[in-house]
């Protein structure tokens, strides 16, 4: 989790439709979140909250581009922020990226969709929070979006394998000592 700077704030709260309110507000309570219309200055991918920590933590790791990244825990759901605009360049490199397999679930949200975003300093226990703060005007950059496709298909792909290792192998709770016993000897 991170704080915006000042500069950050600057540029998330010109996509209000009233930017000075907007920045009165967090002004009065920095935690609390605002609702900032898509579409002008940034567009948003939201995917579950599994498939996001995980695309999250790859991009992170790998160093790839990655721009402002907010968590709503409550909903369950992580956004990603792209550039405005992006909609048929992302949808093209996911449905490129999933090739035969299905492509992961996601709500792109553009002109018309609000998002809610978190304040500048939202803490551990707020329902919105930054997982990767806007420090500056992000930089428009196309290897953002194919980043980000390519990330969420490998997310959804491992979310999904893990998925299915619980069900072949049960935990202890779930299978009898018996069975699991017998399902060890088996593997050796």
């Amino acid at each position: 989790m991170r704080t915006m700077t000042k500069r950050g704030l600057a540029w998330l709260s010109a996509a209000a439709e009233d930017p000075e309110t907007c920045r009165a507000h967090w002004a009065d309570d920095p935690r609390c979140p605002y609702a900032l219309p898509a579409g002008r200055l940034f567009d948003v991918v939201t995917v579950g909250q599994n498939v996001g920590m995980e695309a999250f933590d790859q991009l992170n790791r790998r160093g790839l581009p990655l721009g402002p990244v907010m968590a709503d825990l409550k909903a369950g759901r992580v956004g990603f922020f792209l550039t405005s605009r992006s909609r048929g360049r992302f949808e093209r490199l996911l449905a490129r990226q999933s090739g035969e397999r299905a492509v992961p679930s996601y709500r792109y949200l553009d002109t018309g969709s609000f998002v809610v975003s978190p304040g500048p300093m939202s803490l551990a226990g707020d329902r919105y929070q930054w997982m990767r703060a806007p420090v500056r005007r992000p930089e428009a950059s196309p290897l953002r979006v194919v980043a980000l496709a390519m990330m969420l298909v490998a997310a959804a792909d491992l979310v999904e394998r893990v998925a299915r290792y619980g069900e072949e192998y049960p935990t202890p709770e779930a299978a009898g000592a018996e069975e699991l016993a017998e399902a060890y000897a088996d593997a050796r």
